[in-house]
């Protein structure tokens, strides 16, 4: 007999939390976009929207990793070659292409940054799979539908630039793909995506019914990333869809994360910060990000005065070489070790930690992405 839902509901922080993360922010991203013109946000990004979107959710996300990572004496010690050695790679690895060129050095940031945020969705994706205990046909079927979704306009969108929004600058990503691969990219995503939802069909009438958390995961990727960069006209379009399904479930990663460590006194001094709960947590990643945006504009862009004042001073080139990739040393580090610090089969203790009881293979990635943040300090325009 047909089913709509699944008998049994698996779900990563719990039912409300991940509607709320996942569905919920992406009907807020929408929202925001149908609202722009009495928002007065049509066009580039305003002031408000930019303190909002990129300092307090993407900058701030990529802060977070901090209570994964270096605020954690123990795992600092666990692990001491990686926590010493991606920042400084990060570093060496920026320098050394922006001395090629600036042009250089933010196209290699902004693929590895794209790569990040089309990662992190397969991440969530293969997270619910495992919980759910799905078979392996149906684990490919939704990571071919997350790739899909997030790859077909990423393809559409480089066979139709210029686009009147970039990823952190101006031309960052290669041009001169032919017309026709963008709307052949767009055919394949439709089709694997017709594919996937024909799957979820056949388990409703097979009585198994959809796991509700796993397939509004789906849409919202999709309905983000297609509306975000297909349908998109300007600047604010495309940031609204790209931070907020990103940052705001990371934010939530995190914070589950830190309240389990801290229940273990793992923090030390830096327990204060979690005394307030979630205001707290995120009151401190916002300064964070709010001191990391004041230097980017002070030092490099010089182009928000009535938030940040005005310097009066313009840096070298070579002096840009050093401080350009020293600002991106978050980003770059959060992008880093996002890919090493979510395995389960190597951290015995990090399922307990976000409360996640259900098995999940050996090695597997908890995070296969869960990584971090999209527009960095550069407002995308």
């Amino acid at each position: 007999m047909p089913r709509l839902f699944a008998p049994s509901q698996r779900w990563l922080f719990g039912r409300e939390t991940d509607l709320a993360v996942f569905a919920g922010t992406a009907l807020v991203s929408v929202a925001l976009v149908a609202a722009a013109p009495w928002l007065g946000a049509v066009g580039d990004t305003p002031l408000w929207a930019w303190v909002l979107l990129v300092v307090c959710v993407d900058v701030a996300h990529v802060w977070s990793t901090v209570f994964r990572t270096y605020l954690d004496r123990e795992e600092l010690l666990r692990r001491p070659a990686l926590y010493a050695i991606a920042p400084l790679a990060a570093y060496v690895t920026g320098v050394l292409a922006y001395l090629v060129s600036a042009g250089l050095f933010w196209r290699l940031f902004a693929y590895t940054a794209l790569l990040h945020f089309v990662r992190q969705q397969y991440g969530w994706g293969a997270l619910y799979d495992r919980k759910a205990r799905t078979s392996d046909a149906e684990r490919r079927l939704d990571a071919a539908a997350l790739y899909a979704a997030t790859l077909g306009p990423v393809v559409w969108w480089h066979a139709n630039l210029p686009r009147e929004f970039w990823w952190f600058v101006e031309n960052d990503f290669l041009s001169g793909l032919p017309g026709w691969a963008g709307t052949l990219a767009l055919w394949i995503h439709g089709g694997v995506l017709v594919a996937w939802a024909g799957f979820q069909a056949t388990r409703v009438l097979r009585g198994e019914g959809l796991q509700v958390g796993k397939v509004l995961l789906v849409l919202a990727t999709w309905g983000t990333w297609f509306g975000g960069i297909v349908l998109a006209r300007d600047d604010f379009a495309f940031t609204v869809m790209n931070v907020l399904l990103h940052g705001v479930p990371y934010f939530a990663l995190l914070f589950r994360y830190a309240r389990g460590r801290n229940a273990e006194g793992g923090y030390g001094p830096w327990a204060l910060l979690l005394r307030a709960g979630l205001p707290g947590f995120l009151l401190f990643l916002g300064a964070l990000a709010f001191a990391e945006e004041f230097l980017w504009d002070r030092l490099v862009w010089h182009d928000r005065p009535l938030l940040f004042g005005d310097s009066g001073f313009v840096l070298a080139p070579d002096v840009l070489a050093l401080v350009v990739p020293l600002l991106a040393l978050p980003q770059a580090t959060h992008y880093v070790l996002d890919a090493f610090i979510w395995k389960a089969g190597k951290d015995p203790a990090l399922l307990g930690r976000l409360g996640w009881r259900a098995p999940v293979r050996e090695g597997s990635p908890l995070g296969t992405a869960p990584a971090s943040s999209v527009a960095m300090a550069r407002p995308t325009d």
